[in-house]
């Protein structure tokens, strides 16, 4: 394993990237705010980067816009040593942006300006198929799920990928508004649900896709699938829970004054799978992987205490330092 801590296999992150639009002020409305900050996101993007960051390999692959916005967001792949080589411009759509509320609590809401987007209109003929079996592990979103022909794609290619023996990951990173209804949604990021090897969903996610607003371990494994190797439930600054196929368990948190949640998760994520993706039997063994799930928490805290999410993703020193101050 090299210095970073971060394994060298490949990770391709398949679906969107956007812009954020972050206002200057926190805790106004979005007609309220003075003013916005252009921050590049889009949750598997994220994860890529904060991959990259903690010195491990990533890919992604997804449609941009061929507009000054996407041309952007694939430079800012590239200065993060994101490989782009399954990334595709469209000449007709515009790169996806969207607008962020952060409350005073630092958590989010969102108004998208996806009407279509260039993300969305992927083709399962354009994914770049070599890249994609060249995956150690593949992980994805529900939000290339919501229409055609990007659903198409996002089938595609984890086909390809696990075909190749590819690991599969999945956040299903809800964004209600993004779907036509909550019905929809729930249906849809269900539909994939029994391929992935490791799920990970945050406590809101869990509450929406079992209806119980307990979270509990029965509620937690009713989400549990013959073929999955993981589940992973985050409990924002509570650390959290998960859980595997012969043990369970939680892992506290880390005290941060957090400013902007976005990005948290996706860089729970990455750490995770840069420090799995060289040896997958961790996630067998608890003590391993308890270490492993504090590092990732760490990251995700860390992630909470700058605005917007790329900017505030870690690197393996600033990680280093949080773990030494201990969890609350």
């Amino acid at each position: 394993m090299a210095k970073s801590g971060a394994g060298q296999g490949l990770i391709v992150s398949f679906g969107e990237m956007l812009i954020d639009f972050v206002p200057t002020v926190s805790g106004v409305s979005l007609a309220e705010a003075p003013g916005f900050l252009k921050a590049p996101g889009g949750a598997p993007a994220n994860v890529a980067i904060a991959i990259t960051r903690l010195g491990g390999k990533a890919a992604f692959v997804g449609k941009l816009g061929d507009d000054e916005f996407g041309q952007m967001l694939a430079g800012i792949l590239k200065e993060n040593k994101v490989c782009t080589e399954g990334i595709n411009f469209d000449k007709g759509a515009r790169t996806a942006l969207a607008f962020v509320t952060l409350r005073n609590d630092g958590e989010r809401e969102f108004m998208f300006y996806r009407n279509p987007s260039a993300d969305m209109l992927l083709k399962p003929e354009e994914l770049n198929l070599n890249l994609i079996k060249s995956a150690k592990i593949f992980h994805y979103g529900s939000i290339s799920l919501i229409v055609e022909p990007c659903r198409s794609a996002h089938m595609k290619a984890m086909e390809e990928a696990k075909k190749a023996g590819a690991f599969l990951s999945y956040d299903p990173n809800l964004r209600l508004p993004l779907w036509p209804s909550a019905q929809y949604a729930k249906e849809q990021i269900l539909s994939i649900w029994n391929k992935a090897d490791l799920i990970k969903v945050s406590d809101n996610e869990l509450e929406f896709l079992t209806g119980s607003s307990k979270i509990d371990d029965e509620s937690a494994m009713s989400l549990w699938h013959p073929n999955l190797k993981l589940l992973l439930i985050t409990l924002g600054d509570k650390g959290c829970k998960y859980y595997a196929k012969n043990f369970k368990g939680s892992v506290p948190g880390f005290s941060v004054k957090a400013v902007d949640t976005t990005g948290a998760g996706d860089s729970f994520v990455g750490s995770l799978l840069a420090k799995i993706v060289d040896d997958l039997s961790i996630i067998q063994d608890e003590a391993k992987l308890r270490e492993v799930l504090k590092y990732a928490c760490a990251c995700g805290a860390i992630t909470t205490t700058k605005k917007g999410a790329i900017p505030a993703l870690p690197n393996h020193s600033e990680v280093l330092e949080v773990l030494k101050t201990g969890a609350k």
